[in-house]
């Protein structure tokens, strides 16, 4: 990518009114979270883990729910940090560039790294919650932990006796109507949209940049790999996105700085 490149993505973003960004998975795999279905993602290596992310399986295998506990109280979102990238988003934000950041991410980092919880949709809920799936009790994800650390390989709500499961969305079920519909009628209203660390292949998020690329905003893609949507975009950035992001707000700001 070019200076000149940088500097135009950046007037993009500093004459636009309102901005919406996506982010996927690749944005937290610098900060040592593994994507799924990248060339090392964890459902490439592991297909037999696709599975333990649907809630059928989940709801009548008992044996499987206690390996997923295992493997909850080992997912590197508990020593992960936020990152360039992460960062770079919530400096947007204060910057009072940033409509909306809708994440595909349970991992919490762009609410770590400053973003407010009033600009962010986590559309696929948070591993930094369990949920109880009988009377939908919410608590921190650590209290549940603790029991497992405890000897509980699976253990029930405390209310009602229920299976608990981290407050996400797994296979079959459906997204928080009410956050869908929020992130779709953003998508609609803005005139800059990027989708960053996505392979924009799960719908319906998928569909956010159509939305926005019909409704008349520029479409800014950072990602890696090849997107469906890379023939219709106006730009397509492959660098890191820990190098990118930060070096777009970085012009963005000094352009708001008096001369």
């Amino acid at each position: 990518m070019t200076v000149v490149e940088l500097a135009v993505v950046a007037e993009w973003l500093g004459a636009a009114r309102r901005v919406v960004v996506l982010t996927g998975a690749g944005i937290s795999t610098e900060s040592g979270i593994p994507d799924f279905r990248g060339p090392d993602g964890v459902w490439t290596r592991d297909p037999g883990a696709e599975r333990r992310s649907a809630i059928d399986a989940y709801l009548r295998d008992g044996a499987l729910r206690e390996r997923v506990w295992q493997e909850r109280l080992h997912h590197p979102a508990w020593t992960a940090v936020p990152n360039a990238g992460h960062l770079a988003l919530a400096e947007l934000e204060r910057l009072g560039h940033l409509e909306l950041l809708v994440t595909q991410n349970i991992d919490g980092l762009h609410l770590l790294a400053g973003s407010s919880p009033q600009r962010v949709i986590e559309i696929h809920g948070t591993l930094r919650q369990v949920t109880c799936l009988s009377c939908g009790r919410r608590a921190p994800m650590e209290t549940a932990l603790a029991r497992v650390r405890a000897g509980e390989a699976d253990p029930r709500c405390l209310d009602c006796g229920g299976l608990l499961k981290s407050a996400t969305v797994s296979f079959g079920q459906p997204l928080v109507a009410a956050d869908l519909h929020r992130a779709e009628a953003a998508a609609q209203a803005c005139d800059c949209f990027w989708a960053v660390g996505t392979s924009l292949a799960v719908h319906p998020v998928a569909r956010l940049p159509a939305l926005a690329r019909r409704a008349g905003a520029r479409l800014v893609l950072v990602n890696q790999q090849p997107t469906p949507y890379d023939r219709v975009a106006d730009a397509v950035l492959r660098e890191p996105i820990g190098t990118v992001l930060p070096a777009v707000v970085r012009r963005l700001s000094r352009s708001r700085q008096p001369s």
